[in-house]
């Protein structure tokens, strides 16, 4: 039985089953200077998004909607499973469950009935880097939100019995994860890319640290990364600027500052070093430049039968050749690095080179030649899909807490529009020969990957000029 993960020493990460082969190509980027907010590049004044600091350091930012009979309430924090160890790896994801088991004022039954007798969707999410709780409520139901947001967060039981019915839970979420191929190479992706540090571990943890972690675990996450100044309390749609920092006030007054306290858009965590090159973290001034340009390489599905419609020349050389069912172009940011490349499903797997030759000569392309009109359609793709993206309010709340998470402001929609427009040919000519040309890659594939040639046979591609 072939293991699930296999590093070889020249960076790739290969399983194979199944008859389809899905690869994920990436150029892996850490940042070198000092963090600065991608938003300083545009000096226009930001009236949509009220920010107010307590006195204990927890932000609370809010973007109102005057006419809006919702709201969504939540508290973003700067901490996910990259502030895990090796051991402990999995703990904050395991918090998120236990956070809907009961607290010193509420058992499980009657936060679930007082949840559903408000009308309110209450959720949580885990990632590398954050920890997110929020609701979604009628207006009028703003306080109790926050007040059930704020117990859950504080005042979590963390009963051994739950602990221990958690872990089944889990550990079948564990397994539903594993059927998803995309989910599973791109956990495969950044173990190569990451090798040896925490954003190379995966959100859930390993099977034997889901069975070991102990409520001593769960306690000491929150203790160390459950602090105001690593929080930010976020409302949008029907709530009051005001009204929610009185909310926070008294709901949030007593949550510890950590010892070494962490302004936002700080550098909370080392930096990820690694061989390979300089790139794009949330911070970067060079993050528009290389969205555009992963706009530029852009998505296809061959079920959709518009290749012939799309832009995109990667698009067409992959569709006419028959070389993949689909790819989807990706950007992906942390704090201080980042992930740039793309996700590939094939089932031609006896032209997986051609597939990754054609896709890496693309790339290198950016380095000598982008033209004007791909680069102008490009751009009005990036912003179509960046403002389609903030339709909700819990959309424009996820907005706002991880930029304020992340860079320590917000970018209005109209200052995200003039960032991107202010993308030249030369700048995406610039930031590929930084970041892409003649550097190395990291490359993880699950299927049938016997048409992949030598790592080293690749990487010349991304110093090759040749069709």
């Amino acid at each position: 039985m072939v293991p699930r993960t296999l590093t070889a020493s020249l960076g790739r990460a290969l399983r194979s089953s199944a008859r389809t082969a899905v690869l994920e190509l990436s150029c892996a980027d850490t940042l070198q200077r000092s963090l600065r907010s991608f938003a300083t590049a545009v000096n226009v004044p930001s009236p949509l998004t009220e920010s107010t600091t307590l006195s204990n350091g927890l932000t609370v930012a809010t973007e109102s909607s005057p006419h809006a009979q919702t709201a969504t309430v939540g508290v973003w924090i700067d901490a996910g499973s990259r502030a895990e160890t090796d051991r402990t790896n999995g703990t904050a994801h395991f918090l998120e469950h236990m956070a809907f088991k009961g607290t010193n004022r509420r058992t499980q039954h009657a936060l679930e009935l007082e949840v559903e007798n408000l009308g309110a969707h209450l959720n949580a999410y885990t990632s590398r880097e954050q920890t997110v709780y929020y609701a979604k409520s009628f207006r009028k139901d703003v306080p109790a939100a926050v007040d059930i947001i704020s117990d859950i967060l504080q005042n979590s039981k963390l009963e051994n019995s739950a602990i221990e019915r958690e872990r089944d839970v889990i550990l079948r979420e564990q397994q539903e994860v594993d059927k998803q191929l995309e989910e599973v190479v791109f956990d495969h992706l950044h173990s190569v890319a990451f090798a040896g540090q925490p954003l190379g571990r995966t959100i859930l943890g390993p099977k034997a640290n889901i069975l070991s972690i102990s409520r001593d675990d769960l306690a000491s996450y929150i203790k160390t990364n459950y602090t105001a100044d690593r929080m930010v309390l976020v409302g949008t749609g029907g709530v009051d600027h005001q009204e929610l920092v009185k909310l926070a006030e008294k709901h949030f007054s007593s949550l510890p500052v950590s010892q070494n306290p962490i302004p936002l858009g700080g550098l909370a965590h080392p930096k990820t070093k690694f061989v390979g090159q300089e790139g794009v973290g949330w911070s970067s001034p060079d993050y528009f430049p290389m969205l555009v340009m992963q706009s530029i390489m852009g998505n296809w599905d061959r079920s959709l039968g518009a290749a012939g419609l799309m832009s995109s020349r990667l698009s067409h050389i992959i569709s006419g050749n028959n070389l993949a069912n689909s790819f989807m172009s990706f950007s992906t940011s942390y704090s201080d690095t980042g992930l740039w490349g793309i996700y590939l499903v094939t089932e031609n797997n006896m032209n997986l080179d051609d597939l990754v030759h054609f896709t890496l000569k693309e790339w290198t392309r950016m380095s000598i030649g982008p033209t004007d009109i791909e680069v102008e359609r490009a751009k009005s793709q990036l912003k179509a899909s960046l403002l389609l993206s903030l339709d909700g309010t819990t959309a424009v709340a996820e907005d706002i807490g991880r930029q304020l998470v992340t860079s320590g402001r917000r970018m209005t929609p109209k200052q995200l529009e003039q960032a991107v427009d202010a993308v030249t040919p030369a700048e995406i000519k610039r930031v590929a020969q930084k970041y892409l040309w003649d550097q190395d890659i990291s490359l993880a594939a699950v299927g049938p990957i016997e048409g992949l040639l030598d790592y080293n046979r690749i990487r010349a591609d991304m110093s090759s000029l040749l069709y």
